[in-house]
C-alpha cells in the first residue's frame, strides 16, 4: 500500500474519530453468533449508540473497587467484542496476498521502527498481530495476547512468534483502563531465530491450521528489519487510534493522539 510513498516521521493508520475510520481495514466477525460477535463505533463514556438487535454490549465494569476511578473518553471509539477471539478482527491491508509475494496491494510497506495502539481493557480476552519483514523479503508475524502464557515460535509457511500481553493490573490502581502499547519492532526480529522459543501448540487458541508433517518450513526473518506487512487486531478491545513512529514514545506527537478523559 505505501512501500514507494513518502513516509513522515507519524503515519496514523487507524483513527475512530475519522469519518471513515476503516477505509484501510478489512473487518470480519462470527455469523454463528450475531448478538456476541460484532464490531461498532460509539461513544467510549456513555456507550452510545446502542448497538441494533439482536447486538449486547459486554459488561466493561470490571472492578471490585469502588473508590478507583476508572475515566473514560468523550470520543468515538472502535468496539470488537467476540467470545471467538479468532473469528472478529479488522485487519490492514484489506487484501491478503495467496501468493506468497509481497505485492503492493498486499503489504503495508510502513517502514517505521514503532508501532503504538491505543486501547481501552474490557476485562477480556485480546490479541493483535503484527506482519515483519527482513531486508531479504522474509516474513515472521507476531501475535501479542493476553491468554499467552509463555513466549513461543511456531514454525511454518509464516514463522509465527506468540508473545504474552497484559494490562495493568487492578491492584496497581490506574486512573484508567486506557493505555499506549508501544512496540520496538526491530528488536523483535532476532527472536524468530531463538531455538529455546520452539515447542509445541499445546493451548495455542489459532492452532490447526496446517496437518502436522505437512507444514512447508520457510526461511525465517533474521536479518535487518525492512517493513510491516499487515496489522491485524482481534476482539476483545476498544480502540482508539494506530500509529507507526520513528521516534517511539518520547517523540513529540500531534495534540489529537493525546487521550482526554472526560471528568
Amino acid at each position: 500500500m505505501f512501500p514507494t510513498a513518502i513516509q513522515p516521521s507519524v503515519v496514523s493508520l487507524f483513527s475512530s474519530t475519522g469519518s471513515e475510520s476503516l477505509s484501510l481495514f478489512a473487518s470480519h466477525t462470527d455469523p454463528a453468533l450475531p448478538s456476541d460477535s460484532f464490531i461498532c463505533v460509539l461513544n467510549d463514556a456513555t456507550s452510545q449508540p446502542t448497538p441494533p438487535s439482536p447486538q449486547k454490549l459486554i459488561d466493561l465494569d470490571d472492578t471490585t473497587d469502588e473508590s478507583s476511578p476508572d475515566y473514560a473518553l468523550g470520543q468515538s471509539v472502535l468496539h470488537i467484542q467476540s467470545p471467538t477471539i479468532r473469528t472478529t478482527w479488522i485487519r490492514s491491508p484489506p487484501t491478503r496476498s495467496t501468493s506468497g509475494t509481497s505485492s503492493d496491494a498486499a503489504h503495508l510497506g510502513l517502514k517505521h521502527p514503532w508501532i503504538h495502539f491505543q486501547v481501552r481493557n474490557v476485562h477480556r480476552e485480546w490479541a493483535f498481530e503484527v506482519g515483519l519483514v527482513d531486508q531479504s523479503g522474509r516474513e515472521g508475524v507476531v501475535r501479542c495476547a493476553t491468554f499467552q502464557k509463555q513466549p513461543k515460535l511456531k514454525l511454518g509457511t509464516r514463522s509465527l512468534l506468540l508473545l504474552p500481553l497484559s494490562f495493568p493490573p487492578p491492584s496497581s490502581r490506574p486512573l484508567t483502563s486506557w493505555c499506549t502499547i508501544a512496540i520496538n519492532l526491530p528488536s523483535i526480529l532476532p527472536h524468530f531465530s531463538s531455538a529455546a522459543l520452539t515447542g509445541d501448540d499445546q493451548g495455542d487458541q489459532y492452532s490447526g491450521s496446517a496437518p502436522h508433517g505437512h507444514r512447508v518450513i520457510q526461511q525465517v526473518p533474521s536479518g535487518s528489519y525492512s517493513h510491516v506487512s499487515y496489522v491485524k487486531v482481534y476482539a476483545n478491545c476498544r480502540l482508539r487510534r494506530i500509529w507507526f513512529s520513528d521516534g517511539g514514545p518520547k517523540q513529540r506527537l500531534p495534540w489529537e493522539f493525546q487521550l482526554y478523559a472526560t471528568g
